[in-house]
């Protein structure tokens, strides 16, 4: 893994962590929160966007194209952008895309 790799990799867990700030002082139906958390989620994408394929094959039950893909519709398409896809985002994929990325800074690091 390169270093940009791993700066990626610390952006993702950076964003990550402030996700999980926001949803501690509200929830997505507050709009603050709800801005914060769309900002977080593009930046995920993004630094996926950044990282090497070979990287991402390690992780293969993550689904990265999405997460680039959904980077994409929250930039250009924010006036469609569902609630209850960023809910669903950040309750079920947000804890899975933490541990893998965790893994693979782990596995990177021995």
């Amino acid at each position: 893994m390169s270093r940009h790799d791993e700066e990626r990799h610390r952006d993702i867990l950076n964003a990550i962590k402030a996700i999980k700030r926001y949803m501690e002082r509200g929830d997505l139906s507050d709009g603050l929160v709800y801005d914060a958390v769309r900002m977080r989620l593009v930046e995920i994408g993004e630094a996926v966007k950044d990282i090497e394929e070979s990287t991402l094959a390690t992780e293969q039950e993550i689904p990265w194209q999405s997460i680039a893909g959904m980077r994409d519709r929250l930039t250009h398409h924010y006036f469609d952008t569902s609630h209850e896809i960023i809910r669903a985002t950040v309750q079920d994929e947000i804890p899975l895309l933490d541990a893998s990325v965790k893994r693979i800074i782990a596995t990177r690091q021995n």
